[in-house]
């Protein structure tokens, strides 16, 4: 059973930290989306809510499940009709996939980058896979120069310099922006897009910009998974463990459904895309008349202290620090009835965010509502965080939570209520957390608020 924010018994909290006005709040204004989407991509606000809001997955094609983008060469050209065949010849799908989203938030956002009205924004990207960035150097290292014309050899260097580096989509979408703003990368796996809008966030908040852009965008090698897959067959074997969970190892599968916070649970499906979300000052937006769709009102990043490098602590400790860290003087946590939860398919992350949730809502911990839309596209890595921003912000403009993609028999180990099934639970919402996480024991969370006039 679910309680609004209305009902809750610290409600007049809420209504002091997401209704009071402030110079340096800092609004979503924009959002755009190149997600796997079936016969055509997710590229808007109303595609995702179509999705996420009945938890449609669209990972399965003929038994086979990985999010795929089906993006064609006019749908390309339809967003960028001023980029020349030859420009694009350098381009990877990570590329293509992270200018799509870039334009279509642009669109969204009622700003022309054309024109530049981002000309002075930060243009910040999230980057956690590396497979477009090994592509170039090998083809850049294979190649035979007695073998090559001249032009072949200077597309190859061209081709390095564009996308040898985690920071190579923003440098194309900052050529395309002509910003002289900061451009810059943050790579922290599956966190790296809600920690770049924490950053966005605070030096929009300080005055040293009034806009940000953030791109989270990852494609993911099936025939490298599928190699990955077959050394750990080789090291489990030999009766080594080569994840970092061991009741029940969970791994990348492609034969079977992801399955977030169901007793089932015992796999990740991964899936390419990429979010873009547009951040401006209050100031900035109100100037320019911009709708808004909510406000990131804090985001803050912790670990769990542990000596690993790829260590998880599944006590859900370093959840608690990172709400903490983001809840403003005088709301209490109590107060925010859902949570856009990080786990995937891997029953770890569940443990963890139900030992988090139970010590942060004590005795209430039955009431709060978290859900996951991670198995509607897939597991995508740098992405992720700007998805749950985008969901939870969509959410709040429909008032009503959409459901845990593939989650029809919630895990014993579930403190919370994971929003199972295929229907959307009315809840009028103001605020609310979203989580994330990166191997390592990195976690990541983000405070949201409504829009004003919601």
């Amino acid at each position: 059973m679910s309680r609004g924010a209305a009902d809750a018994p610290h409600a007049e909290h809420v209504k002091h930290a997401t209704d009071v006005k402030h110079a340096t709040d800092v609004m979503v204004t924009g959002l755009g989306f190149c997600l796997p989407g079936g016969d055509r991509p997710v590229l808007d606000c109303d595609d995702l809510w179509d999705v996420i809001s009945t938890g449609r997955s669209l990972l399965e094609r003929d038994g086979f499940y990985h999010g795929i983008v089906d993006l064609s060469q006019e749908m390309f050209d339809e967003h960028f009709p001023e980029i020349p065949q030859r420009h694009q010849r350098h381009y990877a799908s990570v590329h293509r996939y992270g200018l799509v989203a870039m334009a279509q938030a642009c669109a969204d956002a009622g700003l022309d980058f054309r024109a530049g009205d981002l000309s002075q924004s930060a243009v910040l990207t999230a980057r956690a896979g590396v497979d477009s960035n090994f592509d170039s150097y090998l083809a850049w290292y294979r190649a035979d120069p007695e073998n090559l014309t001249a032009e072949e050899a200077k597309a190859l260097f061209v081709r390095l310099l564009i996308a040898g580096n985690s920071n190579d989509v923003g440098n194309v979408q900052a050529a395309l922006t002509r910003t002289s703003g900061p451009t810059f990368s943050a790579t922290c796996g599956c966190a790296s897009s809600a920690v770049l809008l924490g950053i966005a966030r605070r030096m929009i908040a300080s005055g040293e910009l009034e806009t940000a852009m953030v791109t989270g965008v990852d494609v993911f090698d099936v025939d490298r998974m599928r190699h990955s897959e077959r050394l750990r067959i080789v090291a489990e074997a030999g009766g080594i463990t080569a994840t970092h969970n061991s009741a029940p190892p969970t791994a990348p599968r492609f034969d079977r459904p992801m399955r977030p916070y169901d007793r089932r649970s015992d796999c990740v499906n991964f899936g390419d895309g990429a979010v873009t979300v547009i951040l401006e000052s209050r100031e900035h937006a109100e100037r320019r008349g911009a709708r808004t769709h909510g406000r990131i009102l804090g985001q803050c990043t912790t670990r769990c202290g542990l000596p690993s490098a790829i260590a998880i602590d599944d006590s859900g400790d370093s959840i608690v620090r990172a709400v903490n860290g983001c809840l403003p003087a005088g709301l209490d946590v109590r107060d925010i009835p859902y949570i856009n939860g990080g786990s995937e398919g891997d029953p770890l992350f569940t443990l963890m965010e139900a030992n988090a949730v139970n010590t942060l809502y004590g005795t209430g911990a039955g009431d709060v509502l978290v859900s996951s839309q991670e198995a509607c596209f897939g597991h995508s890595g740098a992405p992720l965080g700007a998805l749950g921003v985008a969901s939870t912000l969509t959410m709040m403009r429909h008032g009503a939570i959409a459901p845990t993609a593939n989650c029809e028999y919630p895990a014993d180990v579930c403190t919370f209520d994971p929003v199972p099934g295929n229907t959307p639970r009315d809840l009028d919402l103001d605020v609310a957390l979203s989580f994330n996480y990166q191997v390592g024991g990195v976690t990541s969370a983000l405070l949201l608020g409504a829009p004003d006039d919601h």
